[in-house]
């Protein structure tokens, strides 16, 4: 009966540590608090010192699980047709997933996408901004937008098709605050 009970132990304890490890929590930044001002590789592979792309100003940092699949892809596509829209009101898009360079260079040339892909292989980047990880192998989708250094708006449901949209409606919130305030919006699912 002693081995019975030990079995289900240690059941147990494989239980919880491959469901931690599956569903892997983190805790998203909140708004207000500075962006993480690391280095991480673009799709060229090269080194992207994100202090200095968040000095150039606003900034979209945006995160998806894989490359050229139907809702990531949906996603970057939709703020590749809203691209000039969207850069003309001062912003810069960064997407980011834990895709290899070479997958993400991949993408970027498939879907014609005019914008910097991060390669977040080790999810530091994504760990640094408190992104979920999906069985610790991808990040979960979620949109950042950087101001002056600091996140001034987040969604941890961002859209795939809607992206730009929910993206310029953040930006017009943003823009009629007087003061600016920061918000946070977390109610879409898709």
């Amino acid at each position: 009966m002693t081995w019975i009970r030990k079995l289900r132990t240690l059941g147990g304890l494989l239980v919880a540590m491959l469901s931690s490890t599956i569903f892997a929590k983190a805790e998203p930044l909140s708004v207000g608090v500075e962006a993480p001002a690391i280095t991480a590789t673009d799709q060229d592979g090269n080194k992207i010192n994100l202090a200095e792309i968040y000095a150039k100003g606003l900034t979209l940092v945006y995160f998806y699980p894989k490359a050229d699949t139907p809702g990531c892809t949906a996603e970057a596509c939709s703020l590749r047709d809203s691209f000039e829209n969207l850069t003309t009101r001062g912003l810069q898009i960064i997407g980011v997933s834990r895709d290899g360079a070479a997958a993400q260079k991949a993408f970027q040339s498939k879907y014609q996408l005019p914008f910097t892909l991060i390669s977040d292989t080790n999810g530091a980047l994504a760990k640094a901004f408190g992104v979920p990880s999906l069985m610790g192998i991808y990040s979960s989708r979620a949109s950042f937008l950087v101001s002056d250094g600091r996140i001034v708006w987040r969604t941890l449901k961002a859209q795939t098709r809607g992206s730009a949209q929910e993206i310029r409606k953040a930006i017009d919130s943003l823009d009629s605050a007087c003061p600016p305030q920061p918000f946070i919006e977390e109610s879409h699912t898709h």
